[in-house]
């Protein structure tokens, strides 16, 4: 049973545990001060070409938004949601725990714009409500969509001349920025909106996602909030030693273009055999609309996620590609999909 459900299901890339392994039995400062941290920071700095921006290493997506969005809110503010977005579908309320409401908006595409933002703002006008403050945005977003840089322009244009801030989810940053349809630069982020994080727990690590803010103000006393959240680890070597790996050179972009060129295989088989798309996804995740017959023949040596019933006889699949999917599971899944059509 070979597995397109996810881009976590293999461990991690054998040059990050490798560093693990030959740094194990170095003595090194705890909660995110060795020195393989800082370094992994600077090298995100350099990467991202600014000195000026604050980067902190997490273990994982929730707890990076969980932790942001309470410590960047005040307790009568909200954040803002598509109706997609992982903090409102697929977070157990982590948020709402928190104590801040997610207002979601209905959209097709898994996108926000300012029109959508400016609804919101225009139905909470007093005290009665709870005050939206912040924007989460994805990318690429739940559905695999990903925006374009004037999209994201527009909607950092409104959330600045409203006083809103702009929070984006990067748990899969690396598929967005190496999409053939990106014209993004990892810089452009700093500029563009006031927090973001760069996935690597879908990117080839055990764990660990790094964060940068992008103004002083919301970074004071961050720290403590990280503490509070549960998020400070004593061993925070492991997080500072693979993103170190990742970014010393290109292996994090790397990895990402081999997640999307073997998703880019199995889109143009699935598109030739006659098959549509429930949306139209330039990042490692597709959506094929398949007969229900052919997704029972598939998954049995198959295994993947049903993501939306479509009719009484078709439903949308969701396959995710990672960073160690073969080729020749592919081009088996390929091979046997037309099989079954026979």
């Amino acid at each position: 049973m070979y597995s397109f459900k996810d881009d976590y299901s293999e461990g991690a890339h054998p040059r990050l545990l490798n560093a693990l392994i030959d740094s194990n039995l170095e003595q090194m400062k705890g909660y995110g001060e060795d020195d393989y941290t800082r370094e992994a920071v600077e090298l995100i700095k350099q990467r991202i070409k600014c000195n000026d921006i604050h980067v902190h290493l997490f273990s994982g997506g929730t707890q990076t938004n969980l932790t942001v969005i309470s410590a960047f809110l005040r307790p009568y503010e909200a954040v803002i949601s598509a109706n997609t977005g992982h903090i409102f579908v697929h977070e157990t309320g982590a948020i709402e725990a928190t104590g801040h409401k997610v207002i979601s908006i209905e959209v097709s595409d898994g996108k926000l714009n300012p029109a959508h933002i400016k609804s919101v703002l225009d139905g909470h006008t007093d005290e009665h409500m709870v005050k939206p403050k912040m924007v989460y945005i994805s990318n690429p977003t739940e559905i695999g969509t990903i925006y374009t840089k004037l999209e994201l322009e527009q909607l950092s244009q409104f959330c600045k001349g409203n006083n809103l801030f702009l929070y984006l989810d990067g748990a899969r940053l690396g598929s967005a920025l190496c999409s053939e349809e990106n014209d993004l630069e990892l810089s452009d982020l700093v500029t563009l909106v006031d927090a973001f994080y760069i996935g690597g727990t879908k990117n080839g690590a055990l764990l660990g996602e790094a964060l940068v803010i992008c103004q002083d103000s919301l970074n004071e006393n961050f720290r403590f909030h990280i503490k509070q959240k549960g998020g400070l680890l004593a061993k925070g070597r492991v997080l500072g030693i693979q993103f170190r790996e990742l970014f010393r050179d290109d292996l994090y972009f790397d990895l990402a273009k081999h997640a999307n060129a073997m998703v880019g295989l199995l889109k143009t088989d699935i598109r030739k055999a006659g098959y549509t798309f429930l949306t139209h996804s330039p990042s490692n995740q597709i959506f094929p609309i398949f007969p229900n017959w052919l997704i029972a023949k598939l998954q049995e040596k198959y295994s993947f996620h049903i993501w939306e019933k479509i009719d009484a006889n078709r439903s949308a699949i969701r396959l995710v590609t990672s960073w160690a999917t073969k080729e020749d599971a592919v081009s088996a899944f390929i091979e046997d999909m037309k099989n079954a059509m026979k």
